[in-house]
């Protein structure tokens, strides 16, 4: 129920931790265009701020190349938000014609709980980054993602435990025409979750997201629901990718998926850590993969009633 490792790759890039002070000089960098570059700082007691990190990454390398960038922890990352960390990456954006992607928060437990993350808005660092294509996010905590409007951005990652319902709805009502890529973990109510159906049916009906082609709403305790309501959801026909994996989903939502519009025109169909039967599994298989479906229902988890299903991630 957390997330214990940082991310390897981000845009078909593999992962480079840009050095500390200390190990700066002895260390050989990677082209600047070979990897994502991940920048950090110690969540607690730290001798580096984030900002400070980011100037020498700013010194050390041939910014005009860089074209991802991870963001780790910034100091106190449990009480404070990205503010110094966002107002560094939009004065610097002249500086990183190249940059396509970036991802926000990519902290391990061990460093915050996801649904300890502080984060803001994120319309100026969206704003302040026109060139982005790709853009990802973790922590829902103040999380606000009102009034975006992006020509280029073709992949929108939001991460958390727990998300409100009007973080989703602003997700929205988001002008992304590029958009062809949509991955948003609800979470739990534990932690916040407060999303219905209702507040989904932007990305069940597509209309505001002309060029999406692969969708996942996904990490919920109301996955039986999404999944019944993804039955007869527009947007499916379109599809390649469809993901309701890590949350509570049950042989009800299965079956009701199973049920609603052929899904055999999808490449990929996501499950994976469900509460499914085996025979529920074995009916998915029989009905998608014959058609060349790829269909993920690793993780199985015992199947057992509502109350006590949980999602992958939470805390």
């Amino acid at each position: 129920m957390t997330i214990s490792s940082h991310l390897q790759e981000l845009d078909g890039l593999p992962a480079f931790d840009f050095p500390a002070p200390e190990a700066e000089p002895k260390t050989t960098l990677p082209d600047a265009g070979s990897v994502a570059w991940r920048i950090t700082a110690d969540v607690y007691d730290g001798e580096e701020e984030w900002e400070s990190a980011f100037a020498r990454f700013l010194r050390a390398v041939d910014t005009t190349e860089v074209r991802a960038l991870i963001i780790g922890a910034w100091s106190e990352a449990y009480e404070s938000s990205p503010d110094g960390v966002v107002e560094a990456l939009v004065a610097a954006s002249g500086q990183l014609p190249s940059l396509r992607a970036l991802f926000l928060g990519d902290m391990t437990y061990e460093e915050c709980e996801i649904s300890w993350i502080n984060q803001r808005e994120m319309r100026s660092l969206l704003d302040g980054l026109p060139q982005l294509h790709s853009f990802g996010v973790r922590g829902g905590q103040d999380l606000d993602m009102s009034g975006i409007k992006h020509e280029r951005l073709r992949s929108l990652t939001v991460e958390t435990g727990g998300l409100d319902a009007g973080v989703v709805r602003s997700i929205g009502a988001a002008e992304l025409p590029a958009l062809e890529h949509l991955d948003i973990w609800l979470g739990t109510s534990w932690y916040g979750a407060n999303t219905i159906v209702a507040d989904l049916e932007p990305f069940l009906t597509g209309e505001r997201l002309p060029a999406l082609t692969s969708l996942a709403l996904r990490n919920s305790e109301i996955q039986d629901d999404i999944a019944a309501a993804m039955a007869g959801a527009p947007v499916v026909a379109r599809l390649e990718t469809l993901d309701l994996s890590m949350g509570t989903l049950g042989d009800e939502g299965a079956e009701a998926l199973l049920a609603g519009q052929p899904l055999t025109h999808l490449k990929k169909l996501d499950l994976h850590h469900h509460y499914l039967s085996k025979p529920m599994e074995d009916r998915i298989r029989e009905t998608l993969e014959p058609a060349g479906v790829v269909v993920d229902l690793s993780e199985r988890e015992s199947p057992r009633d509502d109350e006590s299903r949980y999602t992958a991630v939470a805390e």
